[in-house]
């Protein structure tokens, strides 16, 4: 898959409005900004001008709307315009208002989408950051939402709307890219059903509401001033809702959302999870650059500054040589103080051989480090081809693991031959191959 760079804004592009919730007048621009800086909202009309990370850590309140913050600070009904800016591949920008909510426009990110494009999209100098779930996530709330995110390749929504009893049940699935949310997702329309707007009112919300922002549902009716621009037009609102609220992770999905019933609360439950297991991966998979001089081999601490396994599953204690550019030595002491031993056999002790395989993957993986002069990435197993198990490894033994690399395509597959060797003889061999990843 080709790299994806990041994008920010060619120029700066705004216009004026009404907020829905507060019903204030107020002045939109949005700005280009650094690599790496993400959105945030600038408030123009407080002292020092200060900025709003547009980050679930942020999140304040999902009333009718999301809500942002840092400290006292607030913004309010910050989904369209995140819909917007994601949709259309904006990674970086600035935001800044001259009040505590975005103009609602005609109640959909069209205003917005129209913005972007009259500022123009410039790429940028670094690569685009993703998170990509690796097995399915899965959220569910009382209300009956559900939000379930599988692995995909791209992004893509597939979403099944249902009002109170069921009414105007509409489903849709897209994939989600700056054409088709232009087209099929950005002119839809924010709506609510008419029993809950004195609930609404009473809490004092959608003081700017109007026919003119919002389609209203009273009984099988529709209230709206102009005809639906979609036979499902509510179940394409929320997809866009979906794409602002998840905007707040910070990175981009490669992705299905299978969504039923989706709401604010819930899809920034689905934010958090994904914020959270993006940090955990970033603690775990730091990356590291190769330490330099390595030709002569790498010490304990230089191994576990190339390789994220950690006790007690790390396999290699140093290596002890760098034979050119493909073939690799190492060592690893095998104690009876091993935590494998406990079980594996009580009264016999036999190191695993399975775990043997692991430690010829972990060698290779520094081989092919060393040749990419970074760890940034990690490595997975694709397949392990001709594993023999010739003699069994006692406590006391030091193995001596060594690995050729046989075969690299490009720098996302390798295969590399490996043995492990004690008192000179081999007592497991195999040839594996494994993907690299970025962390």
């Amino acid at each position: 898959m080709a790299t994806e760079v990041q994008q920010t804004l060619a120029k700066t592009a705004g216009f004026s409005g009404t907020s829905l919730h507060t019903g204030e007048k107020v002045s939109l621009k949005l700005q280009a900004a650094p690599v790496d800086h993400g959105i945030k909202f600038k408030r123009k009309d407080l002292a020092d001008e200060p900025l709003i990370d547009a980050k679930i850590d942020n999140l304040k309140t999902v009333e009718r709307a999301t809500t942002i913050g840092e400290g006292p600070l607030r913004v309010h009904t910050v989904e369209h315009v995140l819909a917007a800016l994601s949709g259309m591949g904006v990674d970086n920008a600035i935001i800044e208002m001259d009040a505590n909510e975005p103009p609602i426009g005609d109640g959909s990110a069209q205003p917005y989408v129209d913005l972007v494009k009259k500022a123009g999209v410039a790429p940028q100098d670094a690569p685009r950051k993703f998170f990509e779930p690796r097995e399915p996530v899965h959220i569910e709330s009382k209300s009956g939402a559900l939000l379930v995110l599988l692995p995909n390749d791209t992004f893509r929504v597939s979403c099944t709307q249902a009002g109170p009893n069921n009414r105007f049940t509409q489903f849709f699935s897209t994939e989600v890219t700056p054409s088709i949310f232009e087209r099929e997702i950005a002119p839809a329309r924010t709506f609510v059903y008419y029993e809950d707007v004195r609930g609404l009112m009473d809490k004092n919300l959608i003081k700017g509401g109007s026919l003119e922002n919002a389609i209203v549902i009273r009984d099988d009716a529709v209230l709206s001033k102009e005809p639906l621009r979609f036979a499902d037009e509510f179940v394409r609102h929320k997809i866009l809702d979906i794409i602002g609220d998840l905007a707040l992770i910070g990175r981009r999905i490669r992705g299905h959302l299978i969504a039923i019933k989706p709401g604010h609360a819930v899809n920034a439950e689905l934010a958090r999870t994904l914020a959270r297991e993006q940090a955990r991966r970033s603690e775990m998979e730091m990356p590291r650059k190769m330490p330099r001089g390595t030709d002569g081999g790498l010490g304990t601490d230089e191994v576990m500054q190339v390789l994220p396994h950690r006790y007690p599953f790390l396999f290699v204690d140093r290596v002890v040589e760098f034979a050119g550019d493909t073939k690799i030595t190492a060592v690893k002491t095998v104690s009876i103080n091993e935590p494998f031993f406990q079980g594996h056999f009580p009264g016999h002790p036999v190191m695993p051989g399975v775990l043997l395989v692991e430690a010829m993957a972990q060698v290779a993986s520094i081989l092919l480090f060393k040749l990419a002069q970074t760890s940034s990435r990690i490595g997975y197993f694709m397949s392990a081809d001709g594993v023999k198990f010739r003699k069994p490894v006692f406590p006391g033994d030091t193995i001596f693991i060594h690995a050729e690399l046989t075969k690299a395509r490009g720098n996302r597959l390798a295969k590399a031959k490996c043995h492990c060797v004690v008192n000179d003889a081999v007592v497991s061999e195999g040839e594996l191959m494994f993907t690299f990843l970025e962390r």
